[in-house]
């Protein structure tokens, strides 16, 4: 799949990737907007590969990286338009999160000291700016930092949990350890569904809150692959229970759906993708081996073919999402990685 954004799916001018290719052909589509969150994942991507031709274009994309998406507050835009003009420059916690994932990734292939000092700037940043009180985060900003828009939200402080852990591999662990343990603190005060053990995506006690399986997988993969810094956390507690919860109510024969409310009932019966990885990833971090050959075989017959990937499905297995977006190969290369450990 990497050739796919190496040459059509790279846009040469800008220096980016296309938001999306088409399924069928492996075509660019026309993109109205550039997001620094995909950028960000495709360094990620990149800089995990091997060979010459990932690394050069890991390169390329630390580069645009910075020249596009940096702003001069020290924060990140959202996004630019279809000219690498600035479009929308809210200050969003998820794009903040990948920016530090992606950098610490890309020092640990490159060295360039440059992306070490911008992934402690990037973390100084969101320490200092979308921290609550409660040791959540704010999940978007003004874009001059000032006034919250969004309140925290499961997604991003996931993602922020996971951009931490790399961050933590090549600077100051006891500082991110720190961090790390009173964020999964605050996850477990405000989003763990008792009944469930499931970590929601709003705070309990939300209206119309929704509880997404592949999440549940997700977050054990992260905590079980880094025990050590969530010892003693009633998270790392929680999370076997939410994942067990999960695989009984949100993994059928069409696979992992897309969301369920807090009494189990199915809100959104899509099968994206990156659910289905995130349950692969973490029946190898679990070493469930006779339910991973089983849902590899169910994974490729349905999700893959010759040109790539097929984003969403419906519980019947009929394609309901036609392109391939440039953000989904990150969820591949992470349950790629774990596979490597007990697929052969």
């Amino acid at each position: 799949m990497l050739p796919l954004w190496v040459g059509p799916g790279f846009n040469d001018s800008l220096g980016l990737p296309f938001e999306s290719l088409d399924s069928a052909t492996g075509a660019a589509l026309p993109s109205a907007r550039y997001r620094a969150m995909a950028c960000a994942r495709q360094l990620y991507v990149f800089s995990q590969a091997s060979g010459p031709v990932a690394g050069r274009h890991a390169d390329r994309l630390f580069d645009s990286l910075q020249r596009i998406f940096r702003d001069d507050r020290g924060g990140w835009r959202y996004s630019v338009d279809g000219q690498g003009r600035p479009l929308d420059e809210t200050q969003d916690l998820y794009t903040h999160a990948f920016i530090v994932l992606a950098c610490a990734a890309y020092f640990q292939r490159s060295r360039n000291a440059s992306a070490r000092k911008l992934m402690l700037a990037t973390a100084r940043t969101i320490e200092a700016r979308f921290k609550t009180t409660d040791s959540l985060y704010h999940a978007a900003l003004s874009a001059d930092l000032s006034q919250p828009l969004k309140p925290p939200a499961q997604n991003p402080m996931m993602h922020l949990t996971e951009a931490y852990l790399a961050a933590a591999q090549v600077a100051e662990p006891a500082l991110f350890a720190q961090h790390l343990r009173g964020l999964a603190q605050g996850i477990s005060q405000f989003f763990v569904h008792a009944p469930t053990q499931c970590v929601s995506e709003a705070p309990q006690g939300s209206s119309g809150n929704r509880l997404e399986p592949g999440h549940q997988f997700e977050w054990l993969s992260l905590v079980q692959e880094s025990a050590q810094v969530f010892e003693g956390l009633d998270l790392a507690e929680s999370l076997p229970r939410a994942v067990q919860w999960s695989r009984a109510h949100g993994v059928d024969a069409g696979g992992v759906i897309a969301s369920l409310d807090e009494s189990g009932r199915v809100v959104d019966d899509t099968r994206r993708i990156w659910a289905q990885t995130e349950y692969l990833r973490v029946l190898a971090v679990m070493g469930d081996k006779p339910a991973l050959d089983a849902e590899l075989t169910r994974f490729r017959a349905r999700f893959l073919h010759a040109g790539g990937w097929y984003e969403c499905l419906d519980a019947q297995g009929a394609v309901t999402r036609s392109d391939m977006p440039s953000t989904s190969p990150y969820h591949l290369a992470t349950c790629l990685a774990a596979l490597q450990n007990v697929v052969s």
